[in-house]
């Protein structure tokens, strides 16, 4: 069978500098990850290094080894794996992230325990800065155009 990528000696020289372009930057992307895993500070942080970095990671590197398949049904079944990864990746992240949320951790600090605060003081700009949202006034929704 005809390859464009393929001679009988080898992939091609372009085909390998790609494959192996993808495969470095995916490695890179993939220790970046798991490096947000360990030092990030809570469960939600560790999830986006997870589910973002890990997964672009993940599928850079199969986009190299799709280059330095020999035959098309390699090429295939690892675009089959990237397409499942693609689409579990996301679902795992969210449905960890609810389950954290059931089981009562906290997200971050609210709108209301910001506001409880009255002042921000920065000492290197010698600036205050007033929070201009006070949960105590309603607002009023507005509709919107869309």
């Amino acid at each position: 069978m005809f390859d464009l990528l393929h001679t009988p000696l080898g992939p091609l020289p372009l085909a390998d500098w790609l494959s192996w372009l993808f495969i470095v930057t995916g490695s890179f992307f993939a220790i970046v990850g798991a490096l947000g895993i360990v030092r990030l500070p809570d469960i939600f942080s560790r999830m986006h290094g997870a589910g973002m970095v890990d997964t672009m990671g993940i599928m850079m590197i199969l986009t190299g080894l799709m280059f330095q398949a020999d035959t098309w049904i390699v090429v295939v079944k690892l675009a089959l794996i990237l397409v499942f990864i693609f689409f579990t990746s996301p679902t795992t992240t969210f449905a960890l992230a609810r389950a954290a949320i059931h089981g009562g951790v906290n997200p971050g600090p609210t709108v209301e325990e910001l506001v409880e605060a009255k002042v921000i003081e920065d000492p290197q700009l010698d600036t205050k800065i007033e929070p201009t949202f006070d949960p105590k006034v309603k607002q009023e929704a507005k509709p919107s155009n869309t």
